[in-house]
């Protein structure tokens, strides 16, 4: 997949069949579209284009919106189109002035004149352009007029599950990975380097990585210990995961701490990529170091066990 982030770079495509979106998560809703993209290209023998934004438009228009939570970075979406098998992924920067684009110009100076699209496939009540004004019925009634076909995905080949990235957010927020993950199409991850933590994992024999916390706006799943893969560069670790504050410890701050099952060696300044199997428990207070200790061979024991049925 080639990546291209200036519209001027853009290289003259023979039939580009495009769609549009943030693709936050590319979940299985979102797949849908992307499949029929590959599919119309492949049919004439053309190219498969996605137009993204980054940052998030509601980062820009609305910069004091905490609560907005990402289940991808640009990285990680960049690699999930990626492993689909995109041909051509754009990343328009989205600023206060792109958001003032209307529709209009945006069909003419993108995707007419810079990317000269044959056909574009929008999901259903895709809007585009200044506050949203483009729509698909304004597409179909001037396609001759801008010489590219429209195709809309009808809402029940969408969203036959009800898949939307609020839902996906909500079940991760409460630990519900099974469903986040079977909306997503694939394991819920995080990618982030590994730091210097105060080693009190190690007194007791469960040594772990310190995660340094992702991004604000990256999505972390609700406090508890998970059965989970961790990745360093191209190898896989069976693992578990606490994500809170360890209340055991009096801990004060936000924790995300790994322990690689059967690993010995040195992590510091590594990257590493944790991919969510299922939550073991929710995280809590034990009386003791001891009685942790103990809880902790039960989790390991089960995410022996889990990470064996995947």
């Amino acid at each position: 997949m080639k990546v291209i982030r200036d519209i001027a770079d853009f290289p003259e495509l023979s039939h580009a069949v495009v769609t549009s979106g943030t693709f936050d998560g590319v979940h299985v809703g979102h797949q849908k579209i992307l499949r029929r993209v590959m599919e119309r290209a492949r049919q004439s023998n053309g190219q498969s284009v996605v137009i993204t934004y980054w940052p998030h438009p509601r980062l820009v228009l609305f910069p004091d919106d905490n609560d907005l939570k990402l289940l991808s970075t640009i990285e990680e979406r960049t690699e999930q189109l990626r492993s689909f098998g995109i041909d051509y992924l754009l990343i328009i920067p989205f600023t206060k002035e792109f958001s003032r684009t209307s529709s209009r110009s945006f069909i003419a100076d993108i995707l007419v004149r810079a990317i000269n699209t044959k056909v574009l496939i929008i999901g259903y009540d895709h809007r585009f352009g200044k506050n949203r004004e483009g729509s698909f019925e304004h597409l179909k009634a001037r396609s001759a007029q801008y010489g590219f076909e429209v195709e809309e995905i009808p809402r029940q080949d969408v969203d036959d599950v009800g898949v939307s990235s609020t839902k996906i957010r909500k079940a991760l927020e409460s630990g519900d990975i099974d469903t986040a993950n079977s909306y997503l199409g694939r394991p819920y991850s995080l990618t982030s380097v590994v730091e210097e933590g105060d080693k009190i994992g190690r007194t007791i024999g469960f040594p772990t990585a310190n995660l340094a916390l992702p991004p604000a706006h990256k999505l972390i799943p609700g406090n508890g210990v998970y059965a989970v893969w961790a990745s360093i560069g191209n190898e896989r670790h069976p693992a578990m995961m606490n994500i809170g504050f360890r209340p055991t410890v009096e801990g004060k701050k936000l924790t995300l701490e790994v322990h690689l099952l059967d690993f010995s060696g040195d992590l510091y300044g590594k990257t590493i990529t944790v991919q969510f199997m299922e939550q073991l428990r929710k995280e809590r207070k034990f009386e003791s170091l001891d009685a942790l200790k103990a809880q902790l061979e039960k989790d390991k024991q089960a995410t022996r066990e889990l990470l064996a049925l995947h």
